[in-house]
């Protein structure tokens, strides 16, 4: 697949991932159909992009089946980011719902298209294996069905499984990519966002930091513009195709380091009030966590040709800024819409 004038279509394109694959494949002279049915994405995250011919949004949901027939042919690739994340309080039936239909009805596309498909999943797949670094190929050590968080990993993994079925009975190039913790600016400011958007909020406001469990849960947390280096290799680099992938940070820190570094790097005041959250509390009764979280890159470094550049402490001093800009209401379009130049490279 040639590097520059691609016509591809990104669904969640309004959401923290897809408006900063859109920013990199504008950047790069690529043509981009957007779905998005703005259900958890903002119109302002690509309002850099809406008047750009190069251009087109739909606002429309991925579980229906009519949003792919308004797209004419012509499509080189899919890149299926929409999707209904961990049900941490709930919302176990959306989670499998969502993820299961939006998937399906993307490779169904991709079937009538004739084009490649590169489909967003999960670290979260890796489940409870203990096992670490995780490598693609490890087994999912996932815990009961009676436990609706594993729902996500669960629905991801079918999504994982769909697609590459599509690819043994149909021919369609598949590229599953499975993220650890991508941050930064236009990162949903909720648990949905992940724990540092929670925590910086709580800083910044002189509260409790919530942490749930006892904080010693590690993770890699891995800057956007990192998170989209893997993405866009994975769309042009036919090496790709039929792989599965990790893309992330191999840097582990736990949860409650996580919240000192953040803490450190606002400079705020007073010392750290700490919150502790028991799994008990939460609305399903039971929650299982994954302790430890920490990807294998080797592939990915050997047939993508990107590795993780922003360090942690360098990411989280510009999501912070980001998110202090946001809450004083001096941006509603983030300054890292111009992150990608037209120099950028994959």
């Amino acid at each position: 697949m040639s590097a520059s004038g691609l016509r591809i279509v990104v669904t969640g394109v309004a959401g923290f991932l897809g408006s900063h694959l859109l920013d990199r494949l504008i950047a790069g002279g690529h043509r981009v159909i957007g779905i998005d049915n703005l259900a958890m994405g903002s119109i302002d995250n690509m309002a850099a992009h809406l008047d750009n011919p190069l251009f087109r949004f739909m606002q429309r949901d991925v579980t229906d089946v009519s949003t792919f027939e308004e797209i004419e042919e012509g499509v080189d690739c899919i890149v299926h980011l929409a999707a209904f994340k961990i049900p941490r309080y709930g919302n176990a039936l959306e989670t499998l719902r969502i993820n299961a239909k939006g998937c399906e009805n993307v490779l169904e596309f991709s079937k009538r298209a004739g084009c490649k498909c590169v489909l967003a999943s999960t670290s979260d797949v890796y489940g409870r294996n203990p096992k670490l670094p995780f490598a693609e190929d490890d087994d999912s050590v996932l815990g009961s069905s009676k436990v609706a968080r594993w729902s996500y990993a669960v629905s991801k993994l079918f999504d994982e499984h769909l697609a590459f079925a599509y690819q043994a009975s149909y021919g369609i190039p598949v590229t599953a990519l499975r993220f650890f913790g991508s941050y930064g600016p236009r990162q949903h400011l909720s648990w949905w966002g992940g724990p540092q958007a929670v925590f910086i909020d709580a800083i910044m406001n002189d509260e409790e930091i919530p942490i749930h469990g006892d904080g010693l849960q590690t993770r890699s947390f891995t800057f956007v513009t990192d998170t989209v280096a893997g993405i866009y290799a994975a769309v042009v680099k036919p090496g790709a195709n039929g792989e599965i992938l990790n893309i992330g940070s191999t840097h582990e820190i736990t949860v409650l380091e996580l919240a000192r570094t953040i803490k450190r790097l606002i400079n705020s005041p007073g010392d750290l009030r700490i919150k502790f959250i028991p799994y008990e509390s939460f609305t399903s009764g039971k929650y299982e966590d994954v302790r430890r979280r920490v990807p294998d890159v080797t592939k990915s470094q050997r047939i993508l040709g990107v590795t993780a550049q922003v360090g942690l402490e360098e990411g989280l001093a510009k999501t912070i800024e980001w998110q202090c800009s946001v809450v004083r209401g001096s941006a509603t379009v983030p300054a890292e819409s111009t992150a990608f130049s037209a120099s950028a490279r994959p």
